[in-house]
Parts: C-alpha cells; structure tokens; sequence
C-alpha cells in the first residue's frame, strides 16, 4: 500500500508555537519500523494549475509569492516562509498521488493533508490549500478525460473540527457529497453547510460517536443509492481522541480504531476506492496522537490487502477501477 509524506520540509515556526509539527516525522518512523507492508513515497508538488482547480489565483499567487498580509497569516497560523510554501504544495501533492493510486489499488494515503479549512480564497486553521478538494477535481477531470464518464466523490470528514473549507469549495457543486462528523462546540465557530452535518456534544464518547457515524454512513449511501461515488476521501482525524489537547471529545484509541475500521468496511463493501489523510491530532502527549494514526494505518493497510485479494480473483489480477 502506498503512503506519501513531506514530514522532511519542516515550517521554521517560532518558540512556543503550539503545532506539533514533529508528529508528521514521528509517524513515518513509526510506520517504517511496524508496518512494513507499507511502501512510503515521498510527496511530489503540486503544480500551479492544479492547486488553481479548487483556488482562486490571486490566493495561489499571494501564497507561492509571500504578499500574504499580517492577517491572513494569523489566519492561517503559521508565518510565511518558503518550507511553509513547498510543505503546502507537497501536502497536496501527496493526496493527488494516494487518489491515483488509490482508483489503481483499492486503498492509498497521504501521511499529512486533510487541510480542509482552507477554502477557495483564503487559508485558515493550519490549512493553506485544501489537498482533498484539488485533488477531487483533478481526479474528476482525468477520470472523464480517460473514460468519458463523470466520477462522483464523496468526502467522510472525521476531523473534529469542521471542514468548513471543503463544504464552501463545493457548496454548489452536485457532484462531490461532503459529510462532516464534529464537535458542534468546536472551531470554526462560524460553520459551513456540508451537504451532511452532525454535530456532537462536547465529551462525546465511543458508544454515542459510534452510533451518530452509523446514521451518517446510512444517510451517505441513501443519497446515493441510484448513484453511487466512484471514490472516496477519507480524512481520519486523530483529535476526536479523549488525550487531544483542542478536540473536547472523549473517544478511546479503541473507539477510534473501531471509527477506521467502519468507514473502510463500508466503502469496501461497496466497491469504493479510498484515500486517507490524516487531518487534526493535537495530544496533551503526541505520542498518542501518532498511535492513533498508527491505528489508521493499520486499518487502512487491511483494506487495501482486502482489495489485493480481490483483485486475484477477479479481472487476472488487475484492479477494475484503474485508470490505466
């Protein structure tokens, strides 16, 4: 199974700053040492033209050139520099590639991304581009350009925080469903309609998490019953765990792992290929936060191995879904 990284280009932030910018190396190393069936790539950049397919060019221009005032880099979170630009371009770059491989192999990942505050024409909350919404639209323009057919996405959102960006980038667009599971509490405190919303209380535990995810599930593929996404993307925030320091919920390592394990059950029951970034995890301990991911990982990692399998059977061995 594929997994791309950028962890090597690190943002210069000032002493203090509370982004635990170190999770993304520690989670790499983690998975190098444990889960060896995972081949880790590096990230390649996205291009100018592709991050313009779900942002305004004066945004992109302001970013790749440092004019971003004062206050659109409070914003975003993090000051301007040239790492913060090829970090950002990576980011998305990585989730391009995990969707490629992912409509190739059944299941990929980026090992960062899921930046789905930033919206059309700003950054917010540590996003500056908004990795999942380029590359739906890139995926849905070489899709029908190989095929001649429209992809359909859906986007499952368990961040704990909304994402607010990716609802406003596709707010009119009838073609990608965004579901966004989060703390109703939480930042963004000014929300964005997704076209599915479920908001939980603070201290929300596994049971009642577990439960609201079902529905939310259930109502996705009712919506889509006549027809369904072609492709999935997966963000599987760490920060609903009882541990993060800005998530005010109460879920378990367990209950999360359980989350993961439901969301590749569902879309493998239906044939849906799936990409998996990791969005939010801020733990009071990072370590937890990178066993969490880890967990991810492994999930993941058995639903891919789930679509290797089938593969075998079916079709010689090759991957129905490719776009080769």
């Amino acid at each position: 199974m594929h997994a791309y990284y950028s962890d090597h280009y690190v943002l210069p932030l000032p002493a203090g700053h509370r982004f635990p910018m170190a999770k993304y190396r520690m989670l790499r190393d983690r998975l190098a040492a444990e889960l060896p069936a995972l081949r880790l790539v590096e990230a390649p950049a996205a291009s100018d033209g592709e991050l313009a397919l779900a942002h305004e060019p004066v945004w992109v221009n302001a970013v790749l050139d440092g004019t971003l005032s004062a206050a659109q880099q409070r914003e975003i979170g993090f000051p301007w520099s040239e790492a913060m630009v090829e970090r950002s371009r990576r980011s998305v770059g990585a989730t391009i590639a995990a969707a490629r491989r992912a409509l190739e192999e059944g299941v990929a990942a980026n090992l960062a991304g899921g930046t789905h505050h930033a919206s059309a024409d700003k950054g917010s909350g540590y996003c500056v581009f908004n990795d999942i919404a380029v590359a739906a639209r890139l995926m849905q323009a070489e899709w029908h350009r190989a095929r001649r057919t429209l992809l359909r996405v859906a986007v499952i959102d368990l961040d704990v925080h909304q994402g607010n960006g990716t609802a406003a980038i596709f707010r009119d667009d009838p073609t990608v469903f965004t579901l966004s599971l989060h703390g109703e509490k939480n930042f963004p405190f000014r929300k964005e309609a997704s076209d599915l919303d479920v908001e939980l209380p603070d201290g929300c535990r596994d049971a009642a998490y577990l439960a609201a995810l079902d529905g939310a599930l259930a109502t996705l593929w009712a919506r889509h019953r006549d027809a369904p996404p072609g492709l999935v993307f997966y963000l599987a925030g760490a920060d609903p765990h009882e541990g993060d320091r800005l998530g005010r919920l109460r879920l378990s390592a367990a209950g999360l792992a359980e989350r993961d394990r439901r969301v590749f059950a569902a879309c493998a029951e239906r044939g849906i290929p799936v990409v998996m970034t990791m969005g939010g995890g801020y733990g009071v301990n990072i370590d937890d936060t990178v066993a969490v991911q880890l967990a991810s990982y492994r999930e993941a990692l058995a639903g891919w191995s789930a679509w290797r399998a089938r593969a075998a059977v079916t079709a010689g061995g090759t991957a129905a879904t490719g776009l080769r």
